[in-house]
């Protein structure tokens, strides 16, 4: 009976030590949150286009297949995807911590020791050999008892590492779809501003050929040729500066979508593609839940906050239980003989760290330090992201005003390149008048290409700041 309740009480001790843990349960930092993105916006509108995924986002069935493929061949992306496979095995690995560990060994040993030795003299009058042999066949089995939680709490570190790889993806997967859209868009720009290049260096053409003409009928001088013709040489410079441009951007959008350089074909013209009136960004709260970036370093934190407990632990004592069972022989011909050979021990030990050179005090308190940093980081992030929409914002909004401003400029400056031309023609106005209204008007519409360009990629930047891409 005694035997019985020593045996109960010390079950029931590892038990109560078995439910303690060390370290503090999770919570979330305070975070300074503004009320509301925009003061257009109402607070009360939850609704984000986030929310929406990125084949639902994108109208254009060019970008959409070309984000579509970035996100199957992209190389950086693919090197991404393997980090959550090498985290899927970590985690399966930690799954077994608690799992006893088992070994197998077979030996085999002869010792043939001096005739002249203690053990040779020992050998010869007791064993009448003038060696010893020992044949062992044993199974091990080890296992630390998990008294504060270290295991438990490795256990989860390996959990929330698979989960910060998942958003760490997510938040690269966000990144590159707006890089493609980005790119595409600026694509579309380029050959705007081609076309618009073209159409000038025509119309340089044409005021060069009747320059000329004036000029052989005594009108105007030398001095009127040589300021077209550098008027439409400048033009003609544009467009093998432009054709540069689209093959780079043509190749960069290739290598974004894992293709070898080459020529994209499109469809969709920049002036076709719109913004739309209104892009709700929803209440700055979300960006906790939706930015793959600000989880991921959330996550973080909460691994910092567990390896404080880890390290905590390690100052502890650890309970750790060996075991091993075989067979053992001095005869290779009686070691399979059942039960004689039968060997079977069991160890329990009980280790408190008493001095480590301040080793295990001195990694709990950078656990602690670290977990500090990780807070650090995880409020910069969340600064981070609300900054980036309140930017995206202001830029969505600014660049429609530009829009239109840069919408009647071009207008107007096309009108004075007409009328300039009926003056001129006329006798009513100079050359260096049409000149001048042309080259106005040439980058006017440069400008609003670009702006236009700006505010799809604006539009972008918003959906990505906000969290959107990933889904």
């Amino acid at each position: 009976m005694k035997s019985l309740s020593s045996v109960f009480y010390i079950s029931s001790l590892l038990l109560l030590l078995a439910s303690c843990k060390t370290g503090k349960e999770y919570q979330r930092p305070p975070v300074v949150l503004q009320s509301s993105f925009d003061s257009v916006t109402a607070e009360a509108d939850t609704s984000s286009i986030a929310e929406i995924p990125w084949a639902n986002f994108f109208t254009d069935t060019t970008l959409t297949a070309l984000i579509s493929r970035g996100l199957e061949y992209n190389h950086d992306f693919l090197v991404a995807i393997k980090r959550i496979d090498i985290a899927k095995l970590q985690l399966k690995q930690a799954k077994l911590l608690n799992v006893p560990s088992v070994n197998l060994g077979v030996s085999g040993q002869i010792n043939r020791p001096s005739d002249n030795s203690l053990n040779g003299l020992s050998t010869q009058t007791f064993l009448q050999k003038s060696h010893v042999e020992n044949y062992n066949a044993q199974v091990g089995i080890s296992w630390e008892a998990d008294i504060w939680g270290k295991l438990r709490a490795r256990k989860e570190v390996a959990l929330l590492g698979y989960l910060q790889t998942t958003e760490a993806v997510k938040a690269i997967q966000t990144e590159l779809v707006a890089d493609i859209a980005q790119g595409f868009y600026n694509l579309l720009m380029l050959d705007k501003q081609l076309a618009i290049a073209k159409q000038n260096l025509a119309l340089n053409d044409s005021f060069l050929t009747a320059t000329r003409l004036l000029k052989d009928a005594g009108n105007v001088t030398l001095l009127a040729v040589q300021q077209a013709e550098s008027q439409q040489q400048t033009t003609a410079l544009l467009i093998p500066a432009l054709e540069q441009d689209l093959i780079l951007q043509e190749n960069a959008l290739q290598l974004l979508t894992g293709q070898v350089p080459g020529k994209l074909q499109r469809q969709a013209t920049l002036t076709q593609l719109t913004v739309p009136a209104e892009l709700p960004s929803g209440l700055p709260i979300g960006l906790l839940a939706r930015r793959p970036d600000v989880r991921a370093e959330e996550i973080a934190l909460k691994v910092a906050n567990k390896r404080v407990g880890i390290a905590q632990a390690a100052m502890y004592p650890s309970l750790s239980i060996t075991a091993a069972a075989g067979l053992e022989s001095f005869k290779a011909s009686n070691w399979f003989n059942i039960p004689g050979s039968l060997f079977g021990l069991a160890t329990g030990s009980l280790l408190q760290p008493v001095f480590q050179k301040r080793e295990l005090r001195t990694a709990f308190e950078i656990s602690k330090v670290e977990r500090e940093q990780a807070v650090i980081r995880f409020r910069q992030s969340v600064l981070t992201a609300g900054t980036e929409v309140a930017n995206a914002l202001a830029r969505t909004d600014k660049l429609k005003q530009q829009q239109d401003l840069a919408l009647v400029q071009t207008n107007t400056l096309r009108a004075a390149v007409y009328n300039s031309q009926q003056l001129f023609k006329s006798d009513m106005a100079n050359y260096l008048e049409v000149i001048t209204a042309q080259s106005n008007a040439l980058a006017a519409e440069l400008n609003l290409a670009s702006i236009q360009r700006s505010r799809l990629d604006a539009m972008v930047e918003l959906y990505r700041a906000l969290g959107g891409g990933w889904k």
